[in-house]
């Protein structure tokens, strides 16, 4: 869990980069990523033919690569990235590769403080998992999927456990896939294996299960429910992770089934991307009423508002009362809140984010290639070059602008007063004449 009470939170405007000079220095520079607390500013730069390496805050990692991809920085802002060395693939942690090499390596899963690190694994065409660095003994045919407990004591991935020949339709229909936990396969198998999720005290491991050409269900700990279902997606937790439950189709319909048996009376033409609130008191998921209306619905009522394209996941308030996403009708993008859609439109949208009392809504939006904050349906923020989203502090006094101003990456700490809700507010130390576009 990232601890932004340990974050500078000092209002000001702090330059970190002038990203002018990176990109006038090097043959190629890839995509910039951001550390959580906008400190530090990295990208993959090729230095040489072939060669690559890492760049952050105006100095090079030591190692050379000749790939180097899926730079990110982890919850405690160590920078990670999957490296490839004399034709093989590992992660790197602020410079150091780990000291085993594969194949391929790919998704790379943080538990919640990123003290663990764990990525699929491609070696002597088999497939395993590597946790922070060490492979699992057992080797498989094929694996997707992978999921870290909270506190990254353990580890789960989906994993082909029985080979599989070409047009083998019986081998098929006997099942060869299944879930594996710390290594160690359920000893059942499935035509087919989605969505892994574990319980926020990481005791039990679900996911959703195939039996048959029309049969799906959801499986805990190998155990299956007894309904059956046409369809299921992936299943969530109850944060005190007593029961879980999964968007499920039956009879032509979609509805929420929790521990097997459906929870809501309403059914719709399809539902997903479900999302409980902090408490876990309250259910929000993107449904579809009918043919190409998209909207929200808590706790069994869907929103009014509806969308003709498309609905992003739900995003709860800190205090599970509010619920927001990103919506897109005609081709125009928006924000949705509490069933209210602010009144501008744009050409992309990022998840709001809510102040911690609850009561205010921001979010990164852009137009015509230059990018803003939006809170409470009125642009807040100048345009600029490149953004990512907006961070409250604890208390919600202040907001943290990680942004890229006419070709630096600057920092900056604003007040967040309540006197300008509603309104676009002009701060000490933006600059008035940024406009849009």
């Amino acid at each position: 869990m990232v601890d932004r009470e340990k974050w500078d939170w000092d209002t000001g405007k702090k330059l970190v980069s002038d990203l002018r000079a990176v990109e006038g220095r090097f043959d190629q520079v890839h995509e910039w990523v951001v550390s959580p607390d906008g400190e530090r500013i990295a990208a993959p730069v090729l230095t040489s033919p072939e060669v690559f390496r890492v760049w952050a805050n105006d100095s090079l990692w030591e190692g050379e690569f000749e790939k180097a991809w899926n730079l990110v920085f982890s919850p405690d802002r160590r920078l990670t990235a999957l490296v490839r060395i004399d034709d093989e693939w590992t992660a790197a942690i602020d410079g150091e590769p780990w000291e085993d090499r594969w194949e391929f390596a790919w998704n790379p899963t943080f538990n919640r403080d990123g003290s663990v690190l764990a990525v699929q694994i491609k070696d002597n065409m088999e497939y395993t998992v590597a946790v922070n660095g060490r492979p699992w003994e057992q080797r498989f045919h094929s694996s997707r999927g992978l999921a870290v407990s909270s506190d990254g004591g353990r580890v789960v991935a989906l994993v082909q456990v029985e080979p599989l020949a070409e047009a083998d339709t019986f081998g098929f229909m006997e099942g060869t896939w299944s879930v594996a936990v710390d290594g160690t396969p359920w000893e059942k198998k499935f035509i087919n294996v989605y969505g892994p999720a574990i319980s926020p005290d990481g005791m039990h491991v679900a996911a959703e299960v195939r039996l048959d050409i029309c049969d799906y269900t959801l499986a805990e700990d190998s155990a299956i429910w007894e309904n059956r279902f046409g369809c299921v997606w992936e299943p969530t937790y109850r944060p005190n992770g007593g029961s879980f439950l999964a968007p499920v189709r039956s009879n032509g319909s979609w509805t929420i089934a929790e521990n097997g048996s459906p929870i809501w009376e309403s059914r719709f033409m399809q539902l997903w991307n479900q999302r409980l609130s902090p408490d876990g008191r309250h259910i929000a998921a993107v449904v579809a009423p009918g043919f190409g209306q998209w909207t929200i619905a808590v706790d069994d009522c869907p929103w009014k508002s509806s969308f003709d394209d498309l609905v992003l996941p739900p995003i709860f308030s800190p205090d599970g009362q509010r619920v927001a996403a990103g919506v897109r009708s005609g081709g125009a993008w928006g924000i949705a809140v509490d069933d209210m859609v602010w009144p501008d439109t744009f050409d992309m949208v990022w998840d709001p984010v809510f102040t911690p009392s609850g009561d205010r809504v921001a979010a990164k939006v852009e137009r015509g290639g230059r990018f803003a904050v939006v809170v409470d349906g009125k642009v807040w923020s100048p345009w600029y070059d490149a953004l990512w989203e907006p961070v409250f502090s604890p208390d919600g006094a202040q907001l943290l602008i990680r942004a890229v101003e006419n070709g630096t990456y600057l920092r900056q700490v604003v007040p967040f007063d309540s006197t300008f809700r509603g309104q676009p507010a002009v701060f000490t130390g933006f600059r008035n004449e940024d406009s849009e576009g």
